[in-house]
């Protein structure tokens, strides 16, 4: 039997409606194993042990009467600490911010609130969601090998979800934060189309790439928490305004005919060989679902790529050169350096970078008359062995982000799954991408491949 706290949401609704559990019982059990197992994970930055079980016997009360508020009632969720929590501290992984205390909620975080989920704390991430852990602040373990990365900024949320800490998790993507840890630490992860959910209330690092989305062990419990906090916000007047489905409601579709594009020499150059494999085979299980597998050729992402870090230092510099440079002494060494580099790179070089990104997305749009949603994988490796030159130099990040930078600059949404196991027993991730606004397509196709796999039931032993 699956313990109660790797139960899916769905599982988690079901036992509250036969009253196997209530909603503190399982909020409760959840604090207990935070406090047991976070001493040496340290996916949270903040427990907010008091305000998770005020809401959940809130929600006890509203069950147990017949107010269902939807598929997250109940149910215990955390979130990276860049989210705005009203009276609780948002730090965005810095020192200089650690006590920052908002005085509203971000959006999302409202949305959340309002469809009866439980908020059990705020989760680690790298400083400023750039790629380094601040000093002073907790650097998250991969249960799975505490040698091995976690995957950068989302680093809390991957952890606490593939250790069983909270059952949902909200993280940002910027040029992979999302996709990464959830590649790395084995569970599933959206990013949204662009503007697709509200920014509002979220300390940004690059606004024109940053993405928010759901982190959770599996597609259908990332789509009841994708259908909540999706939709138009006029606090955020780049959020979209096109109708929102309930994708958790539709994803258990067929997937028959849908056309899926790979591409397998984007899918091999500079892969390890363990990671290629799996991707390709999940060919067949696409294929015995239903789907039409297509062989494509992806466009060139090299002319923009290789220095995707300098469009975030330049975005990142607008954001928060006035705020936070002043107090740089507070800052870590790479975040301090990401700001006072996009203080000083050009205009023209900003725009010839930003222009060949759009040619990019001009050939994906054209790649997506042909097919439905290109495969490819979430992160060129398994986790890796933390080391000092783990990630490179700032200057050479391409070869990490070939697979999830240019559909932040473009905006698609992509969807990362487990897609098996290398010889270490390290997780694989696999991604999805889809055409604008076809994240209901995208869950579709993810929850099909893991309805005929088992890689996202698999657990750390922890």
């Amino acid at each position: 039997m699956t313990p109660l706290h790797y139960l899916s949401i769905t599982e988690l609704q079901e036992a509250y409606r036969k009253g196997t559990y209530s909603p503190v019982e399982v909020t409760q059990a959840a604090l207990e194993r935070i406090k047991a197992l976070d001493p040496k994970l340290r996916a949270f930055i903040t427990v907010t042990e008091d305000l998770a079980l005020r809401q959940a016997r809130r929600a006890e009360v509203e069950i147990g009467a017949g107010n269902l508020r939807g598929p997250l009632h109940g149910v215990p969720i955390a979130l990276k600490d860049l989210f705005d929590t009203k009276g609780v501290n948002t730090t965005g992984g810095s020192m200089a911010l650690r006590d920052r205390i908002p005085k509203e909620n971000a959006t999302v975080v409202t949305r959340l609130a309002e469809a009866g989920a439980v908020l059990l704390g705020k989760l680690a991430m790298t400083e400023g969601a750039f790629i380094e852990h601040a000093p002073g602040m907790p650097t998250p373990v991969n249960p799975w090998n505490a040698a091995c990365m976690t995957g950068l900024s989302s680093s809390g949320p991957g952890v606490a979800m593939a250790a069983g800490l909270a059952y949902g998790s909200l993280g940002s993507d910027t040029g992979g934060s999302i996709r990464f840890p959830s590649a790395l630490c084995g569970v599933t992860g959206i990013k949204p189309t662009w503007g697709r959910v509200s920014r509002h209330g979220v300390i940004a690092l690059a606004e024109s790439l940053d993405h928010v989305g759901p982190m959770t062990r599996s597609v259908a419990d990332a789509a009841a928490m994708l259908t909540v906090i999706a939709g138009h916000d006029p606090a955020d007047p780049t959020s979209l305004t096109d109708r929102v489905p309930d994708y958790f409601a539709r994803v258990e579709r067929s997937v028959k005919g849908v056309r899926i594009g790979v591409d397998e020499a984007y899918c091999a150059d500079g892969v390890d060989p363990e990671l290629r494999d799996s991707v390709i085979a999940s060919v067949a299980v696409f294929q015995k679902l239903g789907a039409e597998v297509k062989r494509i050729t992806v466009p060139p992402v090299d002319d923009f790529i290789a220095n995707f870090s300098d469009l975030v230092a330049v975005e990142a510099a607008a954001a928060h050169a006035d705020a936070l440079l002043p107090h740089k002494d507070k800052l870590g060494p790479v975040y301090r350096e990401v700001l006072e580099r996009g203080s000083t790179l050009s205009g023209r070089h900003y725009a010839a970078l930003r222009n060949s990104g759009l040619a990019f997305g001009g050939r994906l749009r054209a790649l997506f008359d042909d097919i439905d949603v290109l495969l490819c994988p979430s992160w060129p490796t398994a986790a890796v062995e933390i080391t000092a030159d783990a990630l490179g130099d700032l200057e050479d990040q391409g070869g990490l982000l070939r697979f999830t930078g240019p559909y932040n600059l473009t905006g698609n949404p992509t969807l990362s799954i487990p897609s098996g196991f290398n010889g270490a027993g390290m997780p694989l991730g696999l991604q999805l991408i889809g055409r604008h606004l076809e994240e209901e397509l995208l869950c579709r196709v993810g929850h099909a491949y893991q309805q005929g796999t088992d890689w996202h039931k698999r657990f750390p032993p922890v």
